[in-house]
Order: structure tokens, then sequence, then C-alpha cells
């Protein structure tokens, strides 16, 4: 074999591992230091904030008395409190003078050890709330009356211009920008139609492309897509030698091929070829919580042109950011049951290697998307977190409830027993989505 031929590959591992790790870094850091200060505000004292597990490769001590250190091992991290008989407060051994008890994880008051156990997921979704926001307020949202700013080029030629403001299209009037979408869709799919546009002050009809053609918006990873390298910005001009006017009439064609393989006219900066891909079944989730199983090659449509955009205020940009936020907890948890009562597959969860194939993915498609996806795996992160299970932030959080129901908390020998099956159920779900990760589609 020709070693000059795994170079390619192993450059995209590599750039897959260090996004991977990247993505990692910052989530582990947001949500340890998330535990680290407010348990200091609290009165709790860190004796380690580690990134990282194993052999320590780098520490230093800080004026607080913690020793800040990144180990061998970047899967994860912790913070070690006084009191901590190791670095998941599984035991409650640890020696602990009584002029320092509280200041200890374990003998301070209850509500500072729930704050500091709540604080990791909750700086997680913080995280989440504020790139969100951040993203939006850069990008800015598109402007009412939609406004063209930009017209990239297209295998069709052009009528409309740069500063047209789009009034109506097929003679009706163009709605708001929230109902424009399904406006779009319900469009006539035709190559050509009628736009009213404000040119100059004046009205004027102009023919131009459906404004949702049978373009490349984004490509999803992991997908018949991604694999196949297609781009944002592509045109599919036919599928199995049929000619698309429209995105819709792109989805239409793709469901009624059932899985079977299509072969896509593709068109890209002047350029012309063939494509074949195979679409997959995915399990996408719906407004109202539920899930829908459809054929799909991996990408979503979009404007042809770029539009005038206006900028956000911060409170619009947090809005945003905690509605896509809360988004993605409830739709997880909602595929979360899903797939556990056998309505969609098991496969839609994924382990370390299909998380750090996304991640190289996504970071390909530009440093916004990395971004913002490092967002998404935030809350994924605090969510999991919360999940009641012992060993994870949940699991202390229902010690901490016990402990104020009845006024004592569980004892050394119960809390062992507890998280012995808490690490099982741990080490059980992270075996199941390693078998995902290498066994599914």
């Amino acid at each position: 074999m020709d070693f000059l031929t795994l170079i390619p590959s192993f450059g995209g591992l590599l750039f897959t591992l260090a996004a991977f790790f990247v993505a990692l870094l910052v989530i582990v850091f947001v949500h340890e230091y998330g535990h680290y200060i407010v348990g200091r505000w609290s009165g709790i004292k860190a004796e380690v904030f580690s990134i990282g597990f194993g052999p320590v490769l780098w520490s230093r001590p800080d004026k607080h008395g913690t020793r800040w250190q990144i180990a061998a091992i970047p899967l994860g991290g912790y913070v070690k409190f006084l009191g901590d008989g190791d670095a998941a407060s599984v035991s409650r051994g640890a020696d602990v003078a009584p002029e320092e008890a509280r200041a200890s994880m374990h003998s301070a008051p209850l509500w500072a050890r729930s704050a500091t156990v709540a604080a990791g997921p909750m700086f997680n979704f913080a995280l989440s709330i504020v790139v969100f926001a951040g993203l939006v307020m850069v990008r800015g949202v598109a402007t009412d009356p939609l406004t063209i700013a930009d017209l990239p080029p297209t295998p069709y030629a052009q009528n409309l211009a740069i500063g047209d403001q789009i009034v109506g299209i097929d003679g009706q009037a163009t709605p708001g920008l929230d109902d424009f979408g399904a406006f779009a869709n319900a469009l006539p799919v035709q190559s050509i139609l009628d736009y009213e546009v404000l040119r100059d002050g004046q009205s004027r009809i102009v023919q131009d492309m459906h404004p949702y053609p049978a373009m490349v918006g984004a490509v999803s990873p992991e997908s018949a897509a991604s694999d196949a390298g297609l781009r944002a910005g592509d045109f599919i001009l036919a599928v199995d030698g049929e000619p698309m006017d429209a995105f819709s009439e792109l989805q239409a064609v793709v469901a009624a091929a059932d899985g079977a393989t299509v072969n896509l006219t593709i068109w890209r900066d002047g350029v012309e070829f063939a494509q074949e891909l195979t679409p997959r079944r995915t399990d996408l989730p719906l407004p109202d919580g539920g899930f829908e199983t459809r054929w799909l090659i991996g990408i979503s449509g979009g404007l042809w042109f770029e539009p005038a955009t206006r900028a956000l205020g911060p409170w619009e940009g947090l809005t945003f950011g905690v509605e896509r936020t809360w988004f993605i907890i409830t739709s997880s948890l909602s595929g979360l049951y899903h797939m556990i009562t056998g309505a969609i597959s098991s496969c839609n969860l994924r382990g370390p290697i299909g998380i750090a194939q996304t991640s190289g993915t996504i970071a390909a498609q530009g440093l916004t998307s990395f971004i913002g996806f490092i967002a998404l795996l935030s809350t994924a992160v605090g969510l999991l977190n919360l999940f009641p299970i012992p060993v994870l932030d949940g699991g202390h959080l229902v010690f901490h409830a016990y402990e104020a129901v009845t006024g004592k908390p569980p004892s050394d020998g119960a809390l062992r027993i507890i998280m012995t099956v808490g690490l099982a159920l741990i080490g059980t779900l992270m075996i199941f989505a390693l078998s995902n990760d290498l066994f599914c589609p």
C-alpha cells in the first residue's frame, strides 16, 4: 500500500479529533467552572479543578488554595471539593478538621451544596443561550419587507436586482417574515414566477426563479449529502433526469423514492456534474413534541438570494437563545421517550465516535457552524447531567432532596451501593452508544 494515499485520511482524522477535543474542552470547562465558582461563592473550598483524568500533565495552585490542572485523558473533568473522598464525590469518608467543616462539600448547608451541584448544568445552559444569542445578533434577521442585499451566482438568468423590495409574488402580496416560508412553499412549482418589487421607489414586475429553488442551503452532518460532498450553494437541476424547479419538489421526489438511490444533476460554480445519493431513514422532531420518520438525503433549502438584515438588540437575542435552548431540551427528552417506546430508532443515540465525526464535519463548514454546534452540545451535556442517575449531578440533587425531606443524608453504605449501580448504568449507556457508533448506518 502506498503510504502517501493515507495522508489525506490521516489529516481528516486529526482535524476531526481536534474539533472534538476543542468542543469538549469548552463544554467541560464551562460545566466544571459552574461547580467551582458557585461552590466558592457558597463558601465551599475547591481543592482541585481538573480538565481531563489520569496522570497530571500540568498544574498550578491559585491564591484560593485550588490546584488547577490538565490531565492526560481529555474526556471530561472534575472539581474536587474539600471533604470529597474522590473526584466524583462518591465517598464521604475524607477527614476534615472541625474548623474547616463549613467549607467542606459534605458539611456545608444543604442550599450551598445543592446550588453547587446544580451550577454545572445551569452554566452549560447559560453558555448555549449566550452563544445562540450572540450568533443571531451577529447574523441579524431579514428585514421586513424582504429586501435583496446580494445575488450570488446561479445557473439561471437573474432579473431581480440588489436593493429590490419584494412586495408580491405570483400576484399575491408577500406576508410578514414569520409567514413567508409557508407562503413561498404554497407558490406554484414552476421555473419562473412573477415578482412585484419596489426598485428605486417605483413598482415593477420582473420574472425570476422560485424563492426556494432546489438549492442546498445547508448540509446535515453524517448524511448522504455530507458523505457525497454536497456544499451549501449547490443547485440540484434534476433528479433522475426530471428538472427540479423548487425545493418542495425535490423533497417530494426524494420521499417518493422510498429509499431507492437517486441520481442528481448538480450545478456548482458554473460546472454541472452527476451524483448518486441513497436517502436515509431519519427521525425528525415535530413542533408538537412528536417525531416523524422520512427518507432524506440530508440537505435543507433556503432563499437563493441574500436578504438584507437588521441587527437584533440584546433582549431579542437572549429571547432567541432561550427559545433555541429550550427547543433542544424538549426535543431531546421527546426523542429519548420515543426511543424507549420504540417509536423511533435507538440509533439516534450516538456515542463519542459519532459526536467526534459530527464535530469534524461541522467544523469543516466554518467557524460559525462549529460555535453553534458547541452550543447545541453544551445543552445536551447539561441535560444529561440532570438525569436522576447516581454519579451524575441529577443523582446528587436527588440525594439532597431526600435529605431535605428526611433531615439526614443517605447512609454511607447506601451511597456506595447506589453509586455502584449508577456507575453500572452509565457504563451500560456508554457501551450502547458506542455500539451505535460502530454498527448503526
